[in-house]
């Protein structure tokens, strides 16, 4: 957990330009789902497939800031609301890939500069954030990038100001994602 003075925006600024890279560099990381149960109760067996469903529906695989908790530490593991160990994302990485369309080699720490950036934005197509800006700054790490975060902005500028940073930085392989620009 990172506690961010969201009140502090240089705080916020520096900690979301670096959140990428605290992942890359944590030992392990944890990702809590309220939403997914693995009861053990005796009268009403769980199946496997019963956690696996509600894994696959779970609200984090909605959010833009968890993307990066997923491909940038080396090792995840995930929890039920009861706090029962689901797995690490070795072990789930086919369900992952299933689940995110984030392929296996990626989960297991190819370099994303080996991607495309086609590839990499529609990763985050139908994530969603509470600040519609931070949809684009969540992928700041995941295209190596570090930039002045401009709230109220709004969502179409934040991603015009990624994309020119992107374009500035791959030069070419931008043009892969022309239908990006109604993002």
């Amino acid at each position: 957990t990172c506690c961010i003075n969201k009140s502090n925006l240089p705080e916020l600024s520096e900690a979301i330009n670096s959140m990428f890279r605290w992942y890359q560099d944590a030992a392990k990381c944890y990702v809590y789902f309220s939403d997914v149960s693995k009861r053990s109760d005796a009268d009403e067996p769980f199946s496997q497939s019963t956690w696996k469903s509600e894994f696959r529906h779970s609200r984090w695989f909605t959010r833009a800031w968890t993307l990066q908790e997923l491909i940038a530490p080396k090792s995840v593991e995930f929890f039920s609301q009861e706090g029962a160990r689901l797995g690490d994302k070795g072990s789930v990485e086919s369900l992952l890939h299933e689940i995110t369309g984030i392929s296996v080699e990626v989960l297991r720490r190819k370099p994303l500069v080996e991607l495309t950036v086609e590839e990499r934005m529609l990763w985050a197509a139908k994530r969603m954030a509470k600040r519609k800006e931070d949809e684009a700054y969540s992928l700041l790490g995941i295209f190596g990038l570090h930039m002045p975060l401009i709230y109220g902005e709004g969502k179409e500028n934040a991603f015009i100001r990624l994309k020119r940073e992107i374009r500035e930085r791959s030069r070419g392989e931008f043009s892969e994602f022309h239908d990006m620009d109604s993002t």
